[in-house]
């Protein structure tokens, strides 16, 4: 079993983060690396860091959204950007710690259908009957969701994430954790693949 760990910060409200998502499992297992998802608030890390959406720069804004479309062409798969961008991602960020913490057997296939639901679909997930359709199918029930993502200790198990996060260097997502190196950005795969390998 490889000691090998590649972490991957992450919050669902960022396409790039969706596109990595698609890319992590192949890489982590062709490198026999340990994938380990770590839920973050891309809202809180702002907060700290100063930082901010990338369209918030409307330039930057317009040509991501075309670079997005290359990068999904290029890894082959399904991408339509949402219309309701951007989403509150509280209630969605504090599901998938929770579901990490109470539930585990759950929390990758419930990654992969908001991610699906945020970024093919795609839905208003800021919505809570639009949350409830989504996890119905997963077998969770809604009134369930929404109990545990409004845990105390849920919510400051998300806080601590995010802080941690912040104190290790991360500004935004996504942001991996390979081999000790920090990269950021789902067009760093590459160089997260070379720290693996080193």
């Amino acid at each position: 079993m490889s000691d090998k760990t590649l972490e991957f910060f992450f919050d669902f409200g960022s396409p790039t983060t969706y596109l990595a998502h698609t890319q992590l499992p192949r890489l982590a297992r062709e490198s026999g690396a340990r994938l380990v998802y770590r839920p973050m608030l891309l809202g809180g890390v702002f907060k700290a860091t100063g930082n901010a959406s990338p369209v918030t720069v409307p330039a930057k804004g317009r040509w991501m959204g075309q670079d997005i479309a290359r990068w999904a062409a290029r890894y082959g798969v399904p991408f339509a950007f949402n219309p309701h961008f951007p989403i509150n991602t509280l209630t969605l960020m504090r599901g998938a710690v929770g579901l990490q913490m109470r539930r585990p057997a759950d929390f990758q296939r419930y990654v992969d259908a908001v991610f699906e639901a945020m970024w093919v679909q795609p839905r208003n997930l800021g919505d809570a009957a639009e949350i409830a359709a989504v996890v119905r199918p997963l077998g969770l029930d809604p009134e369930y969701f929404a109990a545990l993502a409004g845990d105390p200790q849920v919510k400051a198990a998300l806080v601590a994430h995010t802080e941690e996060a912040v104190a290790r260097g991360v500004f935004g997502a996504p942001t991996f954790f390979a081999s000790g190196q920090m990269h950021f950005g789902q067009d760093r795969l590459d160089f997260v693949r070379e720290a693996l390998a080193g």
